[in-house]
């Protein structure tokens, strides 16, 4: 196993004085062993001791000043907050979230209508919802999301002011200004919370991107002239070839 050992300034500024047959020992060990990076790591660890004060006082000059932590918040604090405030919450820390583009709502009225026809002519029990609407995954710490467009299957998790924990189906369409948002944060929210599919529709990039969480299918790409598989039903069907006519790209 190679193991290369980093050392801090504030290791070396603490360091004991060595005796110089410690150094001795090393110096040797350094020709024998096969874990010469760490010896020698170690090596000038213990020899450092020679340093002047003024160079120490440099180096506690160097040290980054301690950040102030974001302040936690509850749920009861989250419900006081404005209605017309868009907004979401990791693990206690508020994002505000920017107002949606006209190309955006274009997107997410097509897929809307789309599952939604889908659900009512096949007489589903499932429920559609588009953002605004909270999704509760976790109390403590509190973390709620708004997705762009969700299907909820279990009413039990619909308590009248939103989901309380894991839609079934969940998309997501990028923000320019915040594209890691989607593909990495809340990637790892919802496979976590137990969404079962997570769809990633990137309009800049003409891009969709399937995660099939419960079938272990990820980061799936399609282009915008293909027709993608709803895959938590059995003949759903999206074709965003129509959805491109209407964005004009």
């Amino acid at each position: 196993m190679h193991l290369d050992l980093a050392v801090s300034p504030i290791m070396y500024a603490k360091k004991p004085r060595r005796s110089p047959l410690r150094l001795r020992f090393l110096t040797i060990a350094l020709a024998i062993s096969p874990r010469r990076n760490i010896l020698r790591n170690l090596h000038h660890l213990f020899s450092y001791n020679s340093l002047r004060s003024e160079s120490r006082k440099e180096v506690y000059s160097m040290l980054p000043a301690v950040q102030p932590q974001p302040e936690i918040t509850t749920l009861e604090q989250y419900e006081n907050f404005p209605e017309n405030r868009r907004l979401e919450v990791f693990e206690g820390v508020v994002y505000d979230m920017a107002s949606p583009s006209q190309e955006h709502q274009t997107i997410l009225t097509e897929l809307l209508v789309s599952l939604r026809n889908y659900i009512r002519d096949k007489g589903g029990n499932c429920f559609v919802f588009p953002a605004p609407f909270d999704v509760k995954l976790n109390d403590n710490p509190l973390t709620i999301v708004q997705p762009d467009l969700m299907i909820i299957c279990d009413k039990d998790k619909l308590d009248g002011k939103r989901c309380n924990g894991a839609p079934d189906f969940i998309i997501e369409i990028v923000s320019p200004s915040n594209p890691s948002d989607d593909y990495i944060r809340k990637l790892y929210y919802y496979k976590n919370a137990g969404v079962r599919e997570y769809w990633i529709v990137d309009p800049r990039r003409k891009m969709v991107t399937v995660n099939y969480f419960e079938g272990n299918m990820l980061n799936i790409q399609y282009s915008f002239d293909a027709t993608i598989k709803v895959n938590i039903y059995k003949d759903l069907f999206m074709n965003f070839s129509d959805i491109t006519k209407l964005l004009d790209i």
